[in-house]
């Protein structure tokens, strides 16, 4: 039987899907999150597509590569110098001035080491590869004798910051055709499974990333995972989004008022070290918020990237319907380090906002409110996250009258990104029907395994329901 024949698409409407197995699938609006990295790289490439088609923004797109290297300006090759002078006496920093990639696996090895210096040496030995024990729920729970292995590459379960998007389970039983695929479990034996089982199952499937590959290469890529990838948000940006939302939300002008430039510099020192820094309440709201916005001016690349900069600004040249769909479809180009780390800043800045203005607690009290309005944090952050630098300075600043039209533009484009967070990152059916098309024809082999991690997601009902929402991202959506 071909690969092909294995599938039957619905001629409905509302695409829906039918499995191999007779099980219909109905595509709902999801999380990008919770999309598989074959699936996330893939809706890149039909996004890229679907903007040239549909929208005329005036200017050249490309697909932003992760990790890209960047000419080093003067100022900073001079410093590269010095601290290789000093290298006995300075550590080369982890987390300022570098690529958004490389913060990500500098914390992902912090994070395995501090794990490392918490075990007994004798417990090191023993250690299992998850793989193992994965192996072992399978054979106990399906009385099988045949050992389905996952690819060692990415069972590790460490992570610095990087909350996993959303658990996933299963690989088809015809597995010979991604025997090289990271993630692999058959649907049949997750489903014999109990709720408490399944769920730990999802947890260990959870993939770390594969290098991006080439256009040519994602039809025979092997290293992208079918599964959903741990969720990449530097652990400075999530320690101080999370400082901020429980010590910070009733501060009046947080963001605005000044910080001590000498707390700042040690707090950037000990992340840039290394340290488990730990933010508490003796932590002032606004150094931490210094230190927020010092680290997103400092990325040598924004997060909206510099290849996307004109792509945003002309979004506010389309009609007010078309100005949301065109940046969410920019939004589907960026990086996965980008998207993630993009998804839980606009998570934090819209929980800001909320709490701007004054409001009555539960008991009548009145509660003042920090007066951060969407346009102001736009403003503020505005700058940071969207630019298109020409100079060496890292600072974001106005040279012209067209510059400072450039700058409205950058401010009203966050604020629409603020206000419409909860949506920005939801796929809509059509997109994800569009990514299973193309994989059909390239890749048709998976396409029936989606479908039935899809389907077994959505049987997946009980009191383990719950606990899912620790292993995926906050909005996301069931399929």
């Amino acid at each position: 039987m071909s690969s092909k024949s294995r599938i039957e698409i619905s001629p409905q409407g509302d695409f829906t899907w039918n499995s191999l197995s007779g099980r219909s699938v109905r595509l709902t609006p999801t999380a990008i999150q919770s999309l598989s990295e074959l699936e996330r790289t893939w809706l890149q490439e039909v996004a890229f597509n679907r903007l040239h088609q549909d929208y005329d923004l005036g200017c050249q797109i490309t697909i932003p590569k992760d990790g890209q290297k960047r000419k080093k300006s003067l100022r900073r090759k001079l410093d590269s110098l010095a601290k290789e002078k000093n290298k006995d006496k300075e550590c080369i920093p982890q987390a300022f001035g570098m690529a958004l990639s490389q913060v990500i696996a500098n914390d992902r090895t912090h994070r395995q080491r501090q794990d490392g210096l918490r075990q007994d040496p004798p417990h090191r030995e023993e250690h299992k590869d998850p793989s193992d024990l994965v192996s072992s729920i399978l054979q106990f729970a399906t009385k099988r004798s045949t050992n389905k292995e996952l690819s060692s590459s990415n069972s590790s379960l460490s992570s610095t910051s990087e909350t996993a998007n959303e658990s996933t389970s299963p690989n088809t039983p015809e597995a010979a055709p991604r025997a090289r695929r990271r993630g692999g479990m058959s649907v049949d034996s997750i489903t014999d499974l109990d709720n408490n089982q399944s769920r730990l199952l999802e947890a260990l499937q959870l993939s770390l990333p594969a290098e991006a590959p080439s256009k040519k290469e994602k039809h025979r890529d092997k290293r992208l995972s079918l599964n959903p990838i741990y969720r990449q948000v530097p652990r400075l940006v999530d320690s101080c989004c999370q400082h901020l939302e429980k010590y910070g939300l009733q501060t009046v002008g947080i963001f605005r008022v000044g910080s001590s430039k000498k707390r700042v510099r040690q707090l950037r020192e000990e992340f840039d070290r290394g340290v488990d820094v730990q933010l508490d309440e003796e932590h002032s709201v606004h150094d931490v918020a210094a230190l927020l916005k010092e680290f997103l001016r400092d990325m040598p690349d924004p997060l909206l990237t510099k290849e996307l900069y004109t792509a945003f600004i002309n979004t506010m040249l389309l009609d007010c319907e078309e100005q949301q769909s065109a940046t969410q479809l920019l939004v589907y180009l960026l990086p996965a380090c980008n998207s993630d780390t993009l998804h839980r800043l606009l998570q934090f800045l819209s929980t800001v906002a909320n709490h701007a203005h004054d409001s009555q607690d539960k008991d009548g009290q009145e509660v003042t409110g920090n007066k951060m309005t969407s346009l102001n944090l736009a403003t503020i952050f505005g700058p940071n996250l969207l630019h298109k630098q020409k100079s060496s300075d890292k600072e974001f600043s106005v040279q012209s009258s067209a510059r400072a039209e450039e700058s409205t533009a950058v401010i009203a484009v966050l604020q629409r990104m603020i206000t419409t967070f909860h949506s920005l990152f939801m796929v809509p059916p059509d997109l994800q029907n569009e990514v299973l098309m193309t994989l059909l024809e390239t890749d048709p082999d998976v396409v029936d395994y989606l479908l039935r991690r899809k389907a077994s997601h959505t049987r997946g009902k009980g009191p383990a329901q719950g606990q899912r929402g620790s292993f995926m991202s906050q909005n996301s959506t069931p399929w």
